[in-house]
This record gives structure tokens, C-alpha cells and sequence, in this order.
């Protein structure tokens, strides 16, 4: 799935110093093969654009449904990463549901709880964190004509398989509003590149597999609007995780990327690990709204129920003292590693807010903390608290 480059470091790790722009340029020599894509109703700047109309009486037929979610699948993996789902939902359902998001932000606007995004300040963009959740609550209805979207269901299961997880965030881009600097998606593209550096090779490999990006149109997308920006096939580059933060790859982006205009209804589905991101809104009257999904695998649970905020109070007393009495700091990490919970997410993005990047403490940086700082239990306890609250859903 990933073309490999000549390693200068230890085997099995990547590194920024090992990122070659030439590297990248040879991957994205691949152009899109229209034969690989007998049900697409033709090829865009290199993206297979598929019409849901013609797909719905194909997926009537289980067998030939599982060839479309083959070809879908081979597609965001060794072909050029992204798919384009033309008509996917009716504008009515996106429309209901744009009216229910509309008065969610007008309501955290009025309450002053005003959400940027990652790339972007409140104001230049308005942003709603879950609304997955959201929706569900403010028109039940809404959600259940928009998320029985039988092209949704194909994407994810074509890439997933089953009971995959569905999570959103709209994103709207407002007139003026500047665009994203060239990235990958989550979970590996969340992290620092030096967080990054310290996962295996074969985790940089596995984690687009974990999760299928998606966006809906929420409006129609006239370039000038500032749809998302894509390079076809970057997805297959190996250190792509840790070269998309070079100036070198940002600079190569902005020259050879690809934009698609989108209609109200067209879904856009891409593997996290394709180098993307949204464009500038050169309009004076478009606010440019997308229902942002991240769907991800059921496989990326642990096989117990666990209360590590539970374990890290009981331990954490016999932390200290073993520290005090000399215990090593590496030692005392490993203890950490087991004990709290590792990854920052999932979390509350409209509370729990990312403060250096885009990812928030998790409970094991805020014990480690603690720990450097040889703060008593109580003191620990209030800011498990703390990190509990921020949270919960709601």
C-alpha cells in the first residue's frame, strides 16, 4: 500500500531527515486507471466520480455489491485515494439538517461559546464539534432520514467492514475565510512529528486503515468557495505523516494539488493518509458548509472494560513513593503507560480544547505532570476531575 524509501535510520522507524521530495514525486507518477473503475461514471482531475443514482440499483444485487465496495476500497488504497459520490444525499434531508446546524451555532454563538477549527480562528470559520450528537438532539428526525444514507453505509463498510463508528464535525468556511495548510487525518495525523517519529513504520501503514474521512456538501461548492484541495495518490508515500510538515512537500502542494466543485448532496470519501486541505473562500456570499465525518473501525477498542481514571487514583500514592525512593523516571513511565489512559481522544473538542497542536493532554501527560512535579493525590485528583468533565459529551 506504501512505496518505501532508502532508510538512514533504525529499522522499522521514520524520519523526517529520511523525507524526500523526489520520494513523493515518484509515488504521484501513478495516475488513475479508468479500467479499475468500471462503475464510475468518469474520472475527474484523477478522482473517480461515481453517480449515486446509477450505484443504488447496482447495490440491489449482493454480489455485484461487493465488487462496488471492492473497486470503492482499491480505490482509496492503490488507487488515488479519494472518491466522489455525486448525489449521494437528497438536498431536502441535507437541507433539514443544515437548518438544525445552522441553530447550533447560532445558539453557542449567543451563549459565547464560539469553535475554530484546527487551522482555523472562531469568526473565520464556525465550527461544530460532535454534531453527530448535536443533531440527534435537535431534530431527531433530521438524523434519522439523514444518517439512513445508503452511501454513507457503502463507503464505510467498502473500507471498514461492519458496525464502524460514525463521528462528524461541521465546518463552515465563511467569506473571506482563509484555507488549511497541507495535512494528514487522524490518528497519526493529529500528532506532533515528533510524537509521530516514535510510532513503528508498520503503524504508519496501519492507521489509515483505522478510519475513512468523509465530508457532505452542505451547499453547492463553486471552486472559488474554497473546496477541499487534494493530491491524488499522495496517500501511498510512505513518510507522508512526517513530510507533510516540510516546507518543501507544503510549497509542492500548493503547485500540483487538485480541487473539485462540489453540489449540494455530492459526499467526498478519502483515505486519511492523502495529502488535503481546504481551500480559501474567494467569495463574498458563500458560506461554505461541509458535514466533516470521521468513521472509524470497530477494531480500535481494547478487549476490557477498563476504569483507568479508577486505577490511576489507586496507584498513584504508591507512585510517589516509589519514586521518592528512587525509582527510575523510565520506570515510572512504564507504570504511567499501564495504568492511564494513553490517547487524548476520543474527547469534548468544544471543551477539552488542543492547546499546542492539535491534540489535548491525555490522563497519562496529565499523571506524568504530576508526577514531575511531585504533586500530592488530592491536587492529582482535582485535575482528573477536571479532565473528566471536559469529557463528557454534553
Amino acid at each position: 500500500m506504501t512505496a518505501t524509501s532508502t532508510p538512514t535510520t533504525a529499522p522499522g522507524f521514520r524520519r523526517r531527515e529520511d523525507c524526500r521530495l523526489e520520494d513523493l514525486v515518484r509515488v504521484l507518477q501513478d495516475r488513475t486507471d479508468p479500467a479499475r473503475h468500471p462503475h464510475a461514471a468518469g474520472i475527474d482531475q484523477g478522482v473517480p466520480r461515481y453517480e449515486a443514482a446509477t450505484l443504488r440499483p447496482a447495490l440491489e444485487d449482493p454480489a455485484l455489491a461487493d465488487v462496488i465496495r471492492a473497486e470503492l476500497a482499491d480505490a482509496l488504497a492503490e488507487g488515488p485515494g479519494i472518491v466522489v459520490l455525486a448525489g449521494a444525499f437528497d438536498p431536502d434531508v441535507v437541507a433539514r439538517a443544515t437548518a438544525a446546524f445552522e441553530d447550533v451555532i447560532a445558539r453557542e454563538k449567543a451563549s459565547g461559546q464560539m469553535a475554530g477549527d484546527h487551522f482555523a480562528s472562531p469568526g473565520a470559520n464556525d465550527r461544530v464539534w460532535n454534531a453527530l450528537e448535536k443533531l440527534a438532539v435537535a431534530d431527531p428526525q433530521a438524523f434519522v432520514a439523514y444518517y439512513a444514507n445508503d452511501m454513507l453505509a457503502l463507503a464505510a463498510e467498502a473500507w471498514l467492514g461492519p458496525a464502524y463508528q460514525v463521528t462528524s464535525q461541521v465546518n463552515v468556511v465563511n467569506p473571506g475565510g482563509k484555507g488549511q495548510t497541507v495535512h494528514r487525518d487522524y490518528h497519526l495525523g493529529f500528532q506532533s512529528p515528533e510524537v509521530t517519529g516514535r510510532y513503528p513504520g508498520r503503524v504508519h501503514d496501519v492507521s489509515p486503515l483505522l478510519t475513512l474521512q468523509g465530508a457532505v456538501a452542505h451547499c453547492d461548492m463553486p471552486v472559488e468557495s474554497g473546496p477541499t484541495l487534494y493530491l491524488p495518490h499522495s496517500q501511498k508515500y510512505s513518510h507522508g505523516y512526517l513530510a507533510y510538515w516540510l516546507p518543501e512537500f507544503q510549497d509542492y502542494f500548493v503547485d500540483h494539488h487538485v480541487q473539485l466543485p462540489l453540489r449540494t448532496g455530492d459526499a467526498v470519501f478519502f483515505n486519511p493518509a492523502l495529502f488535503h486541505a481546504a481551500g480559501s473562500n474567494h467569495t463574498a456570499d458563500v458560506r461554505r458548509m461541509a458535514n466533516l465525518l470521521q468513521i472509524s473501525s470497530a477494531f480500535g477498542r481494547a478487549m476490557e472494560t477498563v476504569d483507568r481514571d479508577r486505577i490511576v487514583r489507586l496507584v498513584y500514592p504508591a507512585l510517589l513513593a516509589a519514586r521518592a525512593a528512587g525509582m527510575p523516571e523510565a520506570d515510572q513511565h512504564r507504570v504511567v503507560a499501564a495504568a492511564a489512559e494513553g490517547y487524548a481522544f476520543p474527547t469534548n473538542l468544544d471543551r477539552d480544547t488542543p492547546v499546542d497542536g492539535m491534540t489535548p493532554a491525555s490522563q497519562a501527560d496529565v499523571v506524568r505532570v504530576a508526577l514531575a512535579q511531585g504533586r500530592t493525590p488530592e491536587s492529582l485528583a482535582t485535575h482528573l476531575d477536571a479532565v473528566a468533565h471536559a469529557k463528557l459529551s454534553h
